[in-house]
Parts: C-alpha cells; structure tokens; sequence
C-alpha cells in the first residue's frame, strides 16, 4: 500500500515536472470530446511561428500566470488572441485551420474596398447592383433606383452586415468578379495565405474558407484606416429608406449585430469593446473578431465555429478568452506573431514571435496612423507588421448615447 502510494506520488511529480519544463509548458493539446467533430489537419500553415501550425492549444505559462478557460468554455474549433500593440500572440487553437469565415470576411472587402471611395460619393442603386446576392442572405434594406452615400453602404456593411451593401459596393468597384480578385489579391499582400475569396460578402460558397489567424490581420489592417475604425465601432445609426409622397426620404433605425458592441438580451456589451466584426453561416456557424481595451492594453481575439449550440456562444467564448488575456498578458511567453504585410514584413512571419522590427514596418505604420489627425477618439500608436489599435472610450461613448434614447 506504502509503495503504490510512493509510485503516485513520484508519477505526479513527474507529470507536474513536465508541465513546468520550458520545453513542454504549453505544448498542445487535444481538447475536442466529439469524435465526430471533424479535426483539424495535422499540418497547417506556420505563419507568425512554428507552434501556430501545430494542432490544439498552443499557450505558455509564467509562474503566476491564470490558467486557460477549459475545453467546456472554449469549445470553438480555432481561437486566437493577441496583442494588438505587439502582433504577440498570447495563446491559441489551430488558428490556420482553414474554414467559412462567414460575414467575417467582410473585413477583407472593406480593406480591399474601402480606400476607394469618399465617404461623401453617392450612388443611384441599379437592379444589377443587387444580383446574385445568396438565399436568405443579411440584408439592410438598399432599394433600387434610389441613391445612397458610400457612407451610408459602409454603414449597411458593418452594422447589419447587409449583403445588398457588399454587392452595391462591388458594383461602385467594377464588379463582384473583379472585387473578388482584387480581395485575394490584398489577401496575399497581407500574408493572409489561408483565405482564398469567392464571394466578396462571406457568404458560403464551395472553397471559400479563411483562419482565425487571417481574420486577425484583416482586423489590423482594416484599423490603421479612420474610416474603418468609425464604421466597426458605432453600435446604432439612422439608414435612408423610402421617398414619401412630399419626395423627403423617410429613415430607419439599424443596430450593430456585434453582441460584445451593442448586446442583447442575454449578453452585455463588453468593457472597452471597439469593433470589429461578426458573422453566421450554416457552413461557419458563428465567427466573431473583436478589439477590446484595457488600461494601457489593447487585445484582438477571433472565434471560429463554437461547437456549443448556445444563443450568442461566439460571443461568450471571445468575452473569455479577452477576460483571461487581460489578466495574462505580462504572464505568458508569446506563441507566435500577427505579422504585417509583405511590404513591411519578411513574407514568411514564421520566426520571430518577439515582435521583431522589420523594414519599413514600424515607420509605415506609425505615418497612417499620424495620418487619422490628433482629434481622433483612438489611440494610434506605432505597431510592428502595420496595425493599429483603439480607445475603449469609443464604445463608452456609444453606450452612453444609446442609455440616453
């Protein structure tokens, strides 16, 4: 009896030896408890660094450090959170497996599209414009033969990631086909090498898929630009709708569907959230990339596919996984780096993960940031790989605004 006990204990401390070992802390780990869920491939891209190709948790403790949520609080099928101020990335899972990205990649329409445009152009709405937008696709409400401001559109985009928005826009743009290229083109600019675009509105097709660790850069990227950031961030506005008979156009309220932005009546909008943006597909299930601040620091988190069939379960999961980044962030040896576009970064990302300046990045970056004017609600501050990141006050601001109605 003595000597089993003496066994246990030396297997324990060995087990517990292990787990400490700087060379096995935070070494993946399996956590999917469906056998028929599918698996992530074996071999995935190694974008950022070696451990983000790798299958399952990929996290590295400090002494200290607050442990992940377990399997049964994350169950989405790939996650990741970094540091928005360094490209860090404090933990994730299987974050290049390739999936449906759903609306998500509406982030990648809007960095592709967005520069384009004044906010102030208008557009007469054309019945073509509106072809060839998917079944039962999300829509704002855009009217033929009337005319909107691109302003207007990019609001239909983000606050109710209206599809008759995305294909309106395309036609401003030459087309749906040819913004479909340019999209995979700015994809690859990115060093986005996980998405290949099918359709510009995320809606599912046949090999349209994306990576948590994608939809983070599209994310980063999409923030360096004022516009964007104003877009992502307002939780409600007044749309244009139809002519009344005195010929005045009438408007309507529309509400963002970011639950951690706006809420809902199961969820509370969460403390500093800043944008970005959400998506639901049957393909993608529920996708979700966030922004969030506190204090000094700055998170992004993206939720792919929760396995949880609970209201608003991307939502939950990104909420836990910025609640534990937050209290971790100064606890963890980083796994790996958001990298910046091929014009600032090496074109691989896939060796520093201690936020390595590279050519160009910090100086490019830093001068479109200066660039969004001193009188900006975000804090622009220089990011390594090209990023930006944003003040929680922004979405103080729009709570307060929506508490007054």
């Amino acid at each position: 009896m003595r000597r089993g006990r003496t066994l246990r204990a030396a297997a324990a401390l060995a087990v517990s030896g292990l787990l400490t070992s700087p060379l096995l802390a935070g070494t993946a780990y399996a956590d999917q408890k469906d056998p028929k869920a599918p698996a992530p491939p074996a071999k995935m891209s190694q974008i950022g660094g070696e451990r983000l190709g790798t299958p399952g948790v990929q996290v590295q403790l400090k002494p200290g450090a607050p442990k992940l949520p377990g399997p049964d609080a994350l169950t989405a099928r790939s996650w990741i959170v970094s540091d928005a101020a360094t490209g860090k990335v404090l933990a994730a899972k299987n974050p290049h497996w390739q999936l449906a990205p759903a609306s998500t990649l509406k982030m990648l329409f809007a960095d592709t599209v967005m520069p384009k445009f004044p906010k102030n152009q208008k557009h007469t709405v054309k019945p073509a414009d509106l072809a060839g937008m998917g079944v039962g696709s999300s829509l704002v409400g855009i009217k033929e033969n009337l005319t909107y401001t691109v302003h207007d559109l990019w609001l239909g985009v983000f606050l109710r990631s209206g599809n008759d928005a995305v294909h309106t826009l395309s036609a401003m743009n030459g087309g749906t086909k040819a913004t479909v290229s340019q999209m995979q083109r700015h994809a690859k600019e990115l060093n986005a090498n996980d998405t290949h675009v099918v359709t510009p509105d995320g809606y599912d097709a046949p090999g349209q898929v994306s990576s948590a660790y994608d939809l983070s850069l599209f994310a980063r990227a999409g923030l360096r630009n004022a516009d964007f950031r104003e877009y992502c961030s307002t939780a409600s506005a007044q749309f244009p709708g139809d002519k009344g008979k005195d010929g005045k156009r009438a408007t309507f309220g529309i509400q963002n569907t970011n639950r951690l932005l706006s809420g809902d009546y199961d969820i509370k909008p969460y403390p500093g959230i800043a944008g970005v943006k959400n998506g639901s597909t049957t393909n993608a299930g529920s996708t979700f990339t966030g922004m969030a601040q506190r204090g000094d620091r700055k998170l992004l988190v993206t939720v792919m596919h929760p396995e949880k069939a609970v209201h608003n379960e991307a939502y939950r999961e990104a909420a836990k996984l910025l609640d534990w980044g937050f209290a971790a962030a100064d606890k963890v040896e980083p796994v790996g780096r958001l990298v910046g576009p091929r014009s600032e970064d090496d074109g691989t990302g896939a060796v520093s993960t201690q936020g390595k300046r590279h050519k160009g990045g910090q100086g490019s970056t830093q001068a479109a940031l200066d660039s969004t004017g001193s009188g900006s609600t975000w804090t622009a501050v220089g990011i390594t790989g090209g990023a930006v990141v944003v003040l929680g006050a922004v979405a103080l601001v729009v709570r307060r605004r929506r508490a007054a109605k």
